[in-house]
């Protein structure tokens, strides 16, 4: 469990540094090109990745999980804009689902009755954590609203599952499938930002570079221990999914209150507890 802990403070580390762009205007999408770039020499230099043998690779698995990553901030940011904050978020937490049932039916593990209880508890505690009375809800209508929203859910759920896909690929190591990614995902994300540039659509700016790599050093740390994870509890794939996420929640929902002032309702408290009571109750399994 100390693997998950340690991809949750990370993860954290990430959502904190999101929020403070909005507030000192920074773009994301720039932040987040040059974050890969930044993982890529960690994992070059930490995981020191084997690429001769790479026939057998996975490279649609690769190639998909690359695509997604990038591509979500960006679907994200257009569904915070047309859905709302509330309704994203619901979206975003509520992703777990998928991974959760690819554990049971794509991975073939065995449901126990704790690990049930467990998962039932970590839902409700998303539900119950979600701020249903947001007063920063944006209240539009848009007819495609929706198309957003479900992207949010089911490509949330897909990465999760693709990240345990390849930590059980053996013929490679994760350090090498991690360095690939990342790869892949630059070149995604460094073609969009060209396209952009290009097309005046964004205007490019050197301290961007600066700020992804600090937001690379958190990325990669989160992305890292979340397959160590998965490698260390192999069997055991819906624990690392409900884990991570409760955990995210857990600790987001402190930083908000304690760093950023956030008032938490009764039942947002309720959940945080809940939340606590599931990952012990999973730990446990």
């Amino acid at each position: 469990m100390i693997y998950i802990l340690l991809s949750i403070c990370c993860s954290v580390v990430v959502s904190i540094m999101l929020k403070l762009a909005r507030r000192y205007h920074i773009d994301v999408y720039q932040a987040i090109t040059w974050n890969y770039s930044m993982a890529i020499f960690l994992s070059w230099i930490f995981l020191k990745p084997q690429l001769q043998n790479l026939k057998d690779a996975p490279f649609f698995s690769y190639s998909l999980l690359a695509l997604l990553l990038p591509a979500l901030f960006v679907i994200l940011a257009t569904s915070v804009r047309l859905s709302g904050i509330v309704r994203t978020d619901i979206a975003q937490r509520l992703s777990l689902l998928v991974p959760v049932i690819a554990a049971f039916f794509l991975f073939g593990e065995q449901i126990t009755v704790i690990k049930l209880i467990g998962i039932i508890l970590g839902f409700t505690a998303i539900i119950c954590s979600i701020p249903w009375q947001n007063k920063n809800a944006v209240k539009r209508k848009n007819s495609n609203a929706w198309v957003y929203l479900l992207i949010v859910f089911a490509g949330m759920g897909l990465i999760d599952v693709l990240f345990k896909q390849i930590a059980a690929f053996t013929l490679l190591s994760y350090g090498t499938s991690l360095f690939i990614v990342f790869v892949l995902a630059f070149i995604f994300a460094f073609t969009g930002l060209i396209f952009q540039v290009l097309n005046k659509t964004m205007r490019f700016s050197w301290p961007h570079i600066f700020i992804g790599w600090v937001l690379g050093v958190a990325n990669f740390g989160n992305i890292l221990f979340y397959l160590k994870a998965h490698k260390a509890l192999a069997n055991q794939p819906s624990t690392v999914f409900s884990a991570m996420n409760i955990g995210v929640v857990v600790v987001g929902a402190l930083i908000g209150m304690l760093i950023f002032k956030e008032k938490l309702s009764l039942l947002n408290k309720a959940g945080i507890v809940i939340a606590i009571i599931a990952i012990v109750i999973m730990a446990q399994s």
